[in-house]
């Protein structure tokens, strides 16, 4: 193999953060590393760039091997290069991150790895830059669920305006007011409203909604409006 003279060669890793919810919490996937130094410890799922793989494919290879599952949509978040981030050599990480409904994946999950869950506020201590890369994937997180419509995919076809606001109080670590979220979640005018009502927890009931794509296209900015201090929240 052709190398370039004088260069100096240093691997590239990939780190899966992973978000789940469970239709109360939002939760974190992390694994125990098993490979030293740090074996045994709380670890993001991560592993190294193979020569005939592109960076999707490490990705997509290293979650299903440290924990199962597959058919998960991830997206690039940022390169991680602090020369003193890995104790071992010099090694860059790509970061991806996903949001994932736990319910339709649970069957995946193996149990090889120890892979676990922890609720987003008691995560375990990470290893390495790993605490670092998971509140940068958070933060985007939260920017991107203000702008577009991905936390829909994690209810199902038909939801009622409880379940929307436990969904976005889980993904900003916050406390809405019930009667102001409706309204303003109304007021986008990206919901269609069903004839039935979820009446499982209690007499009176709630209605179901859907979300009307088409407008949703045409206005992708309107859900930012009804999120309170948006600045704030989206740090």
């Amino acid at each position: 193999m052709n190398r370039y003279p004088g260069e100096t060669h240093v691997l590239v890793a990939v780190d899966c953060i992973i978000f789940g919810f469970d239709g109360n919490d939002i939760k974190l996937l992390v694994v125990q590393r098993g490979l030293k130094p740090e074996k045994g410890k709380w670890s993001l799922m991560g592993g190294f760039l193979q020569p005939q793989e592109s960076l999707d494919q490490a990705a997509d290879r290293i979650l299903k091997k440290l924990t199962g599952l597959e058919g998960v949509y991830m997206e690039q978040l940022q390169t991680f290069s602090d020369p003193l981030r890995d104790p071992v050599e010099r090694t860059l990480s790509v970061a991806y991150f996903a949001l994932i409904d736990i319910h339709q994946y649970e069957k995946q999950l193996s149990t090889d790895y120890h892979a676990e869950w922890f609720l987003l506020k008691k995560t375990p201590e990470l290893i390495f830059d790993h605490k670092k890369m998971m509140e940068m994937a958070k933060r985007q997180l939260r920017y991107k669920a203000a702008l577009h419509p991905i936390l829909f995919e994690l209810l199902p076809a038909k939801f009622t305006i409880p379940q929307l606001q436990i969904l976005y109080e889980g993904i900003y670590d916050t406390t809405f007011d019930n009667r102001n979220f409706s309204r303003k979640v109304l007021s986008t005018e990206l919901l269609i409203k069903q004839k039935e009502k979820d009446k499982a927890n209690s007499k009176k009931g709630a209605f179901y909604y859907k979300l009307d794509k088409r407008k949703y296209k045409a206005n992708f900015q309107a859900f930012l409006n009804f999120i309170p201090n948006p600045d704030k929240l989206l740090m």
